[in-house]
C-alpha cells in the first residue's frame, strides 16, 4: 500500500480492479477543506487514460509489474511469438495485446514482456529500433523547403516520414515512442 501523497510518475497501482500507471500527479490544497491529489492514470489492460481525484493520505494498493527479457521471433495469424533467451521457452501473445507496437517489431528484436500476476499486459520496446526502408519515392529536385519530408515504408510495414535524402535499402533509426524518424543508422 502507498499513500496518495507519495504517488509519482511511473508508479503502478491497483485501483477499482484495474491496473494503472501514474502518468501525472498534482497536489491541490483548496482554501477550504482537505487537500486532494489529482492523478492522470493509464490503464495497462486497455490503454485508456483517466483522471482520478483522491483525498490526500488515502492508501492505494501498488501493483508489482514484472518485466521479462524476450526475443521476438515471428507472427502468424494475429499471434506473435516470443522466446525466453534463458530457458528457450516460447510465448504466444495475441495481436490485441500488442496493438500499435506490432509495426515496430522485427525479427530477433529483444523486448521486455510486461505481466501482472501471470497476466500478459504488453510489450515494452527499446527506445529506438533500426529498420530498413523498403519503399520510398525519389526526391524531386527543387522540392527543398525547410525540413522537407517524404513517406517511406520500412520492412515491418510502418509508414515513416523521412528527409528527402533517404533512399530505398537504407537503414534508419525510428523512435518507438512516437514512430518518427530519428536518424540514419
Amino acid at each position: 500500500m502507498i499513500s496518495t501523497n507519495d504517488l509519482k510518475n511511473g508508479i503502478t497501482i491497483e485501483y477499482e480492479g484495474n491496473i494503472y500507471v501514474v502518468m501525472e500527479t498534482q497536489h491541490v490544497k483548496p482554501g477550504k477543506g482537505a487537500a486532494i491529489v489529482k492523478a492522470k492514470l493509464k490503464n495497462l489492460r486497455t490503454g485508456s487514460i483517466i483522471e482520478q481525484t483522491f483525498n490526500a493520505g488515502v492508501k492505494v494498493a501498488t501493483a508489482r509489474i514484472e518485466k521479462q527479457l524476450m526475443q521476438y521471433l515471428y507472427n502468424m495469424n494475429d499471434v506473435y511469438y516470443f522466446m525466453n533467451m534463458e530457458s528457450y521457452e516460447q510465448l504466444e501473445i495475441p495481436a490485441s495485446k500488442i496493438a500499435d507496437q506490432a509495426k515496430l517489431l522485427k525479427e530477433n528484436l529483444e523486448v521486455y514482456i510486461t505481466s501482472y500476476e501471470g497476466e500478459i499486459l504488453g510489450v515494452a520496446l527499446p527506445d529506438k529500433v533500426e529498420l530498413v526502408v523498403t519503399h520510398t519515392e525519389p526526391a524531386v529536385k527543387g522540392n527543398t523547403t525547410q525540413n522537407a519530408l517524404k513517406d517511406a515504408t520500412v520492412e515491418t510495414g510502418l509508414l515513416v516520414r523521412v528527409p528527402l535524402f533517404i533512399e530505398e535499402g537504407e537503414t534508419i533509426i525510428v523512435s518507438t515512442a512516437d514512430g518518427k524518424y530519428v536518424s540514419r543508422a
